[in-house]
């Protein structure tokens, strides 16, 4: 542990190289002899195990080798090996969830979020198999089905004569950087036979942000093609805002911690009000995420968001279950 602290100490100083002052981050695993292997093999490949780890604790880390690590990696691939075969065997099934305008009531949209109904486990909570499928690599293949069924689905929406409203899905790092995404899109489009104005993709800051050269190329060619950019989660990113207007995105969904203590805690709700008005200065529009009840609405009614999503307007549900909520809200609200 002394060593491990004294090389943090040493790659903690920044590197001088032609005069330019380069900081490093790093990770470190930690695997003893004879205790934990008695090979160099063994001892490497558990090393490594406990160097991911430290990496998960935030980079600048150690980690010692423990058998509970060996436990969770020996679990991870196994779940590894189940999400490659859901993908084979479509088990996964989207979940809608409405956004409403605050003004009207109306519908203004809904956010695709991807469930895994696993035959051996049930339903799958995104939080445990997501981080994998963005490690492995899955996450391309899994976020492509995503957007078409999303796309599919809401042609089918419009076909059945419901009121038009925009579908949002979320893209990872790692599809948006991707050459062919828009190829992509526009092939789910065509397939599923949607104009591209009912299409929103959901970016967060760090993804706008990383290579930013390219990804304003991305988002151009998109926007091209009429398709909304949103940032998800903002507020809890990057402090620089002047990507808002490079990028030329549509909307801001303001993140959960804002929104949850909204009505305890006069900062967040300075910051929200903050957001929505220099939002609207921007002519963006403005989506309170994660709303739980009435009264955390009404202060967003007077902070003039545009639009909110939670619980306390609907659980993400199925899709025959969204067609009859929204079916069931143009009654209530006496639209057709």
């Amino acid at each position: 542990s002394r060593l491990a602290d004294k090389v943090q100490q040493r790659m903690a100083d920044p590197f001088l190289i032609d005069n330019h002052a380069l900081s490093t981050s790093f990770s470190i695993g930690i695997a003893l002899f004879p205790d934990d292997g008695q090979d160099f093999d063994s001892l490497t490949q558990k090393a490594d195990t406990a160097m991911y780890h430290a990496k998960h604790a935030g980079r600048n880390a150690h980690r010692f080798f423990t058998e509970q690590m060996n436990v969770q990696a020996v679990e991870h691939m196994h779940l590894e090996t189940r999400l490659r075969q859901a993908l084979e065997r479509s088990e996964f099934v989207l979940h809608y969830q409405p956004q409403i305008d605050l003004a009207s009531g109306q519908i203004t949209g809904v956010e695709a979020l991807v469930r895994w109904q696993s035959p051996h486990d049930g339903l799958v909570a995104p939080a445990r198999f997501i981080p994998i499928a963005e490690e492995t690599g899955l996450i391309v293949p899994l976020g492509k089905w995503v957007l078409g069924e999303a796309c599919r689905q809401a042609s089918a929406w419009q076909n059945a004569g419901l009121p038009r409203f925009r579908v949002a899905v979320n893209l990872s790092g790692l599809q948006f950087r991707r050459s062919d995404l828009l190829e992509t899109v526009i092939n789910s489009l065509v397939l599923a036979d949607l104009d591209s104005e009912w299409l929103e993709l959901e970016l967060t800051e760090s993804v706008l942000i990383h290579d930013a050269d390219a990804t304003l190329e991305s988002a151009r060619r998109l926007k091209a093609i009429g398709v909304r950019l949103s940032v998800d989660d903002f507020g809890t990113g990057y402090s620089s805002l002047a990507y808002l207007k490079r990028f030329a995105v549509d909307k801001l969904k303001i993140a959960r911690p804002f929104i949850r203590d909204l009505v305890s805690d006069p900062d967040d709700a300075a910051i929200v009000r903050a957001i929505v008005q220099m939002a609207h200065a921007l002519k963006l529009r403005t989506v309170a995420e994660g709303v739980q009840n009435g009264e955390v609405a009404e202060h967003l009614r007077a902070c003039e968001c545009d639009e909110i999503q939670g619980y306390w307007v609907a659980h993400p549900m199925p899709a025959d279950a969204l067609a009859a909520f929204v079916r069931e809200r143009q009654v209530t609200l006496g639209t057709t």
